[in-house]
């Protein structure tokens, strides 16, 4: 079982919600479910929780704002760690090599291995087929 465990209110989830036309019935709001992005002290008792609950992963989602999270994470548990490159994390390297800002596979790498550094054991990215592609 790989529980969101820290899933943060963030606006890096845009693109994909754009993509799939994701609207909570009535006018909800997200942030009554998700965390907090000021709080990580949160994502460390959530994650406790749901290791306690029976997890067998847990999961900070998005990735590259929260890598201080990754790393508290791997210190305190020893459960498989997740990391979750989300839509935003991606679109951000799309836009910008698309621009002719930055390098898309110094850039894509780069974060992917801060991910990893940070102590995630797996990362969810939608880089992954890039990923394999390429980096052998």
């Amino acid at each position: 079982i790989m529980a969101y465990s820290a899933k943060y209110a963030s606006g890096l989830y845009g693109p994909f919600r754009d993509a799939v036309d994701v609207q909570i019935q009535g006018g909800g709001n997200r942030k009554s479910y998700q965390q907090d992005w000021r709080n990580a002290r949160e994502a460390l008792r959530e994650v406790h929780a749901d290791i306690e609950q029976g997890a067998d992963i847990v999961m900070v989602k998005p990735a590259l704002s929260y890598l201080d999270v990754i790393t508290a994470v791997r210190a305190q548990v020893d459960v498989p760690v997740a990391a979750y490159h989300v839509s935003g994390e991606y679109a951000m390297i799309k836009a910008a090599a698309a621009n002719g800002w930055i390098d898309h596979d110094t850039v894509a790498l780069e974060q992917l291995t801060a991910v990893k550094r940070a102590g995630a054991d797996i990362i969810l990215t939608y880089f992954a087929r890039w990923f394999a592609e390429n980096n052998r």
